[in-house]
């Protein structure tokens, strides 16, 4: 009787001693809340190198683990083994890498072609604008009365050439500003993706032992049900990435390889740069596509304004090609969202963090009805 009436008492000291310090911690976040979040933001950004690290190394890891399983099976001796890994994975970045340069290559020459071309016709574009206003508004008519109104008035014009030069001055000094302050972002990028390149390679250089490591901590330190409970939420989530990653890039590359074709039975003009931009914009849902329907549509229009708008009509009839049979099949029954759902999180995600909450977005979505799914099922 004493021994339960003492583990009664233990468990109230417990259950009080940790509802008090649940409420000390809640009144000095609330109290100290500017404070808190201004240590929360640089914590954030001090660690924003390892975010970007465990990003890279999560991407590169699907055509690694490709990769190896293809590639380990045939490694008989001890040391092609141990050499496996790192050539699976320099083969990796670099089929990355080459795929980027590739894009880049196809795309950035042409845009920067049309820009010329739409910066040399610009001025007969400006005077063909200037003419029509002349003879439908009368602007020499205007500019007349305007001058009319003023010739009366004095000037002085030391006080305006001052006024000119400081305005000059300041501007230069803005200038100057915005190229330190450009540089500066810059050369922090730089460092921040040269420091996550570097974490990532030790990730996937040791991911089973850095893995092994923390199965151990968690299990020493945390309740067997809440371990369980949060591997199986992460393998939901890594589940929903996965998918997400491999099916985005599969239905990219189809839809690029449809834009190509069908822009080359039309004879359209740059459909490598084209379908390359408009399959790499894919990459974002929903709204990828239009980013590259508009790019596109612009740098045709360069050449041939009927052309460009039969390139749009063929790019909409592509996207309700794509939309209804490509992205179901290829995406859509792999992350087993549904669509109301996608443009949901592609619309929430975008409002918060931009194109990477666009990119973000659908998985979580994905992993949280499927969370959910799963727990309607259970009970």
């Amino acid at each position: 009787m004493i021994k339960y009436e003492v583990n009664d008492m233990e468990l109230r000291w417990k259950t009080c001693l940790r509802a008090g310090v649940t409420v000390g911690l809640l009144f000095l976040v609330i109290h100290y809340w500017t404070a808190f979040t201004g240590l929360a933001g640089v914590a954030l950004g001090a660690a924003k190198p390892l975010f970007w690290g465990c990003a890279i190394a999560y991407v590169v890891n699907i055509p690694m683990r490709f990769l190896e399983r293809h590639v380990e099976p045939r490694c008989k001796k001890e040391t092609a083994k141990k050499l496996c890994r790192p050539i699976c994975m320099v083969l990796a970045f670099l089929c990355i890498f080459l795929i980027a340069v590739l894009i880049v290559q196809m795309i950035v020459p042409e845009l920067i072609g049309c820009l010329q071309i739409l910066l040399e016709e610009l001025p007969g574009v400006l005077d063909n604008i200037a003419v029509w206003m002349e003879d439908n508004l009368q602007i020499s008519a205007l500019l007349a009365a305007e001058n009319s109104v003023f010739q009366g008035s004095e000037t002085d014009w030391q006080e305006t050439f001052t006024k000119v030069i400081n305005i000059l001055l300041n501007g230069l000094g803005g200038v100057m500003g915005a190229a330190t302050s450009i540089i500066s972002s810059v050369f922090s990028t730089v460092v921040t993706l040269t420091v996550g390149l570097v974490f990532a390679i030790y990730l996937l250089v040791g991911k089973e032992k850095l893995g092994g490591q923390f199965r151990r901590l968690s299990a020493r330190y945390l309740p067997e049900k809440v371990t369980k409970k949060f591997y199986y939420v992460m393998g939901v989530l890594n589940q929903s990435f996965h998918s997400f990653i491999v099916g985005q890039c599969t239905e990219a590359v189809i839809l690029g390889l449809l834009c190509i074709g069908g822009m080359l039975l039309l004879r359209l003009p740059y459909a490598a740069m084209i379908g390359c931009l408009v399959g790499f914009t894919a990459l974002i849902p929903i709204a990828g596509a239009y980013i590259g329907a508009i790019v596109g549509a612009f740098m045709i229009f360069t050449i041939s304004p009927v052309k460009a708008i039969i390139f749009i009509v063929f790019l909409v009839a592509l996207q309700q090609l794509e939309g209804n049979l490509i992205y179901p099949r290829v995406v859509g029954s792999s992350i087993g969202l549904p669509g109301v759902w996608v443009l949901a999180a592609v619309t929430v995600g975008g409002g918060v963090i931009g194109v990477g909450g666009m990119l973000l977005g659908v998985p979580l979505a994905a992993a949280a009805y499927q969370l959910l799914k799963n727990d309607m099922n259970a009970s």
